[in-house]
């Protein structure tokens, strides 16, 4: 729990500049209408609030399924044990993340405004199903990333661990989360961007109404390949050094702990 919850409180206020600028590219109003370069760490306050309880439990549930699952002896069932493990993190840690993600999504591209004000008037307009909106399209945003980041992060982490013949250390580990981060960024960019703009759809818009399907697809016919992209350099960076900065500080301080 702690070693997690820390991981994601310096992973996300160290990168909170980079996912401000994702979040705009990808909002339907455009990057310079978003509030550009302006109030780059508009909504940090929810992060704040909202990394350490959502990290925390992510680990916590990866740690106890990997190890009520069978792994070690046989390696063929070691990535399918990741992968199940990291599922299920996701899904519950979703259950913190998901609002504090539609309120931080929302004050920045709404810069002017503070994120008290921004969820007192989401819980007005929609109540607590309002900080619960796009739910389904995180998780399935988050469950194909970790089926890609956590078992390429394990095996390349045991591939050093067997070419320099001891465990890689905090360092080679946060090496390992880099690339293996990186990589499973880019390739579910798509279903990032459809889950910020149903986050940011209006009360009563069709995409407010959560279909992942019907907003890549509206993405497609409007935008095209390149919206389907958007903010794919700044989600790669950032999750590329998110990965060294979280799974580097979650591996030394669970040692240190440990």
């Amino acid at each position: 729990l702690k070693a997690g919850g820390v991981a994601g409180v310096c992973v996300d206020l160290i990168l909170f500049p980079l996912d401000t600028i994702k979040t705009r590219l990808q909002s339907p109003q455009g990057f310079r209408k978003a509030g550009g370069f302006r109030g780059i760490y508009a909504g940090v306050p929810s992060t704040a609030i909202g990394s350490f309880p959502n990290a925390a439990a992510f680990f916590i549930t990866y740690e106890n399924v990997k190890s009520v699952l069978p792994h070690g002896s046989s390696s063929y069932l070691s990535p399918a044990t990741h992968m199940v493990a990291a599922s299920l993190g996701e899904v519950v840690a979703c259950l913190i993340r998901v609002p504090s993600e539609v309120i931080k999504q929302r004050a920045q591209v709404s810069p002017s405004l503070s994120t008290l004000r921004i969820l007192s008037h989401t819980l007005y307009q929609e109540g607590i199903q309002g900080l619960y909106r796009g739910y389904k399209s995180t998780v399935l945003r988050e469950i194909p990333f970790s089926l890609v980041q956590f078992p390429l992060w394990e095996s390349l982490k045991d591939l050093w661990s067997w070419k320099q013949g001891h465990v890689v250390d905090s360092w080679q580990s946060a090496v390992c989360g880099a690339f293996a981060g990186g990589f499973a960024a880019a390739v579910t960019t798509p279903l990032d961007v459809a889950k910020t703009r149903i986050m940011l759809a209006k009360a009563g818009s069709s995409n407010a109404r959560g279909n992942v399907l019907a907003a890549l697809g509206g993405i497609w016919r409007t935008q095209g390949l390149s919206g389907l992209f958007a903010g794919v350099v700044p989600r790669m960076a950032g999750i590329s050094l998110g990965g060294f900065i979280f799974l580097g500080t979650y591996e030394k301080t669970r040692q240190l702990l440990l």
